[in-house]
């Protein structure tokens, strides 16, 4: 045992450091510390043999634990991408992204980017593990392809695609926080899967690059040259003017500008021209007008179901009194995107065939969007709410709200059947219960193909009085030329492979 030394004077110690000059800060605490090692050495002591006997222990038991790790056998490659190849974590991501969407208030247009973007980025970080695909470089206008693989190494190309997607969708997005939460856990899956780190590294790095050249390439879609500018309401008769409750003014009136990923022109497959205005009442455009207002005045419980199943309108303004409060629901766009992954999952595909199947409807919807704004500004058509309340009866209201763009052709008729026309190319004739939005209270409704939905989705618009037949008519036949060409255009397998497109 070591003795304790006499106690020192510590007061005259100080007084000296006191009377040091120069500030010598480093010196007194020095100075301060042997004093106290001197005064109290023998617990100093104690306490010294404890904590080295505590520190040898914590010591051992963390060589023993990096031992047991270090020994602990890694994946093989083959092991942890088969792991990483569950689609359903490629269905999480696209549901996070739809929640963000929603969250945002992003418009249906602008949605459909949002989607084609992420799912490009998705693809093509995954076609390299799967020789029997190919890149989409070269097929889309404008894209030149994404970063090779470095030959010779080792890839987890599933953890690359769900990093390109993210990272693309967090760019395109406001709320980033959303990601953030969610990353935190969703990658941690694929480390926990065995796989080395530098594996881990590299894959999230090919991720980052792929999504590099695709931000690149959305920057020059001409999408931020069109912000900020607003349609002019001409006041013309029969022309689109804003509609209640909150008369907002017309959405993305310059969308057909934005360069689309396979048509020659927005104009491509632009609609024929809607019945001219006509106020006699035995003239195309009044018995349009007069079959609407008779629907929606004897709308069925069933009639009230279909319309309120697809309403699909990402902000619904609610008005009672002096109070106003907005309800937000998912796109179009993003519910026929959820209608894939109910079908992936009942017919259990990989997640290869997952991510093709989401980047093709995504194409398809996109351009949907691009042709049918092209339609739509171009004849600026009056919604029926604005002609029945000035010509039938002022009192009359939609059973749903008036979406804020003009009436031809119908936007939910284009994209559904552009999305219907690739799904079933994809999927073959397949019967699905959608529960998509039940979550936003619209209910539960099973279909007997994707045909069947898009011809639903469709009239859903009359019946909730908002479209009239020919905008609905008209918008899916477009639709069906834009999923066609999608198709056509976008050869996700070599043609000589690829599948004969289908037309109905």
């Amino acid at each position: 045992m070591v003795p304790c030394l006499p106690k020192l004077k510590t007061n005259t110690v100080f007084k000296s450091l006191a009377g040091r000059t120069g500030g010598d800060f480093l010196f007194k605490i020095a100075t301060i510390f042997v004093l106290l090692l001197l005064q109290h050495g023998c617990y100093l002591s104690f306490l010294l043999r404890i904590m080295f006997k505590k520190c040898l222990l914590l010591g051992i038991i963390g060589a023993v634990v990096g031992l047991v790790n270090g020994c602990k056998p890694k994946a093989t490659p083959q092991e942890y991408n088969a792991k990483a190849a569950d689609p359903e974590l490629y269905h999480q991501s696209l549901a996070k992204l739809t929640e963000v969407v929603i969250h945002d208030i992003f418009t249906p247009p602008v949605a459909s980017r949002i989607y084609a973007y992420a799912n490009l980025a998705g693809y093509e970080a995954l076609v390299p593990a799967h020789p029997e695909y190919q890149s989409l470089k070269g097929q889309l206008k404008g894209f030149n392809g994404v970063p090779a693989p470095e030959k010779g190494l080792e890839y987890c190309f599933p953890l690359a695609s769900t990093r390109a997607f993210l990272n693309v969708a967090r760019t395109l997005t406001f709320s980033s926080n959303f990601y953030d939460d969610y990353e935190k856990t969703f990658f941690q899956k694929y480390k926990d899967m065995g796989m080395p780190s530098e594996v881990y590294e590299r894959s999230l790095a090919y991720g980052d690059s792929v999504s590099a050249h695709v931000i690149k390439y959305s920057s020059k879609d001409n999408y931020k040259q069109t912000r900020g500018f607003r349609h002019t309401v001409s006041n013309k008769a029969g022309t689109w003017v804003p509609t209640p409750p909150a008369y907002a003014d017309a959405v993305e009136p310059l969308w057909h500008t934005i360069r689309s990923f396979t048509m020659d022109s927005a104009a491509q497959f632009r609609c024929p021209a809607p019945p001219p205005y006509d106020l006699n009442k035995n003239s195309a455009f009044m018995k349009e007008v007069k079959e609407v207002f008779d629907i929606t005045n004897t709308l069925t419980e069933e009639q009230k179901r279909i319309a309120y199943f697809w309403d699909d309108n990402a902000f619904v303004l609610n008005v009672a009194g002096h109070v106003s409060f907005a309800n937000k629901k998912m796109t179009p766009g993003g519910h026929w995107l959820a209608i894939n992954a109910t079908v992936c999952r009942q017919k259990k595909a990989t997640l290869m065939q997952s991510v093709e199947a989401y980047a093709l409807t995504s194409l398809a919807l996109f351009d949907a969007f691009v042709s049918c704004w092209d339609t739509k500004y171009k004849y600026d058509k009056v919604r029926p709410e604005t002609i029945i309340n000035a010509s039938v009866d002022p009192t009359w209201k939609p059973f749903l709200q008036t979406p804020p763009f003009p009436e031809y052709s119908s936007g939910h008729s284009t994209i559904t059947a552009a999305a219907a026309i690739v799904l079933q190319n994809l999927h073959g004739e397949v019967a699905f219960t959608d529960s998509t939005e039940h979550q936003y209270g619209h209910g539960v409704m099973a279909f007997k193909s994707f045909a069947e939905a898009a011809s639903m989705a469709s009239i859903s618009r009359v019946y909730g009085g908002i479209h009239f037949r020919s905008a609905c008519d008209e918008g899916g036949k477009a639709g069906v030329k834009v999923g066609q060409n999608v198709l056509l255009t976008a050869q996700t397998k070599p043609r000589s492979s690829a599948a004969a497109v289908k037309t109905n």
